[in-house]
């Protein structure tokens, strides 16, 4: 199957009302040009889980702007205004989760594991509604794994089997990412023949992705 298709088809499967995982930290590393898309397509009422909101007008933050999200689940929502603005304001459901804490949920999912334990948010709101297991006398939060419907991920090099090799720290949560969604799509700076990266350079191996789009330059 020809995993290439163009930015505008990546868009069309995704559906308002859906739960998408989209990569970067501070925007980097982000699909920027699926994001693009997606606000030009005017997508809704979205579910986004992400590191952080990203800066104003840019990466997440387009998202965040044109109100397309009615819930985001990141760890830092800091550089972003607006972002606390909608959800001091109840525009936006806005969950905050220790980064660890998310990186892992996101891993569990991707691994088929049932959640984890941490000491992490215990005795703070953190720990708000979750269940707490004692374990050699000491709490632990029990967390869940999070999945999503789509994963948005971006790649500095791409087979056409879909291959991924990132760049230094554009990596960041898009590795968890790709194998925690039911559909992974990635946006990549260069698309290559298969054989072109080196094996021990594959940090995402094809058999996660679904579909590539050509980021613009």
């Amino acid at each position: 199957m020809k995993k290439e298709i163009s930015v505008q088809e990546a868009v069309s499967i995704m559906k308002d009302g859906q739960i998408l995982m989209v990569g970067g930290f501070m925007g980097t590393g982000s699909p920027h040009t699926i994001i693009q898309e997606m606000v030009n397509q005017n997508l809704k009422d979205l579910t986004i889980i992400c590191n952080d909101t990203s800066w104003p007008g840019f990466g997440i933050g387009k998202i965040i702007e044109n109100k397309m999200a009615s819930k985001v689940i990141s760890s830092h929502i800091g550089l972003n205004p607006e972002t606390g603005r909608q959800m001091n304001e109840g525009e936006t459901e806005v969950i905050l989760t220790p980064q660890g804490t998310l990186a892992e949920q996101i891993r569990c999912a991707g691994s088929g594991q049932g959640g984890f334990l941490t000491p992490t948010g215990v005795g703070t709101i953190v720990e708000e509604g979750k269940r707490k297991i004692v374990v050699n006398g000491e709490e632990y939060l029990l967390e869940l794994p999070l999945k999503a419907h789509v994963a948005l991920i971006k790649g500095a090099i791409v087979d056409t089997k879909g291959n991924v090799y990132y760049d230094k720290a554009a990596r960041n949560f898009n590795p968890l990412m790709a194998m925690a969604a039911d559909t992974v799509i990635v946006e990549a700076d260069e698309i290559v023949e298969v054989g072109q990266i080196d094996p021990n350079d594959v940090m995402t191996p094809g058999i996660f992705v679904d579909y590539i789009v050509k980021g613009e330059e």
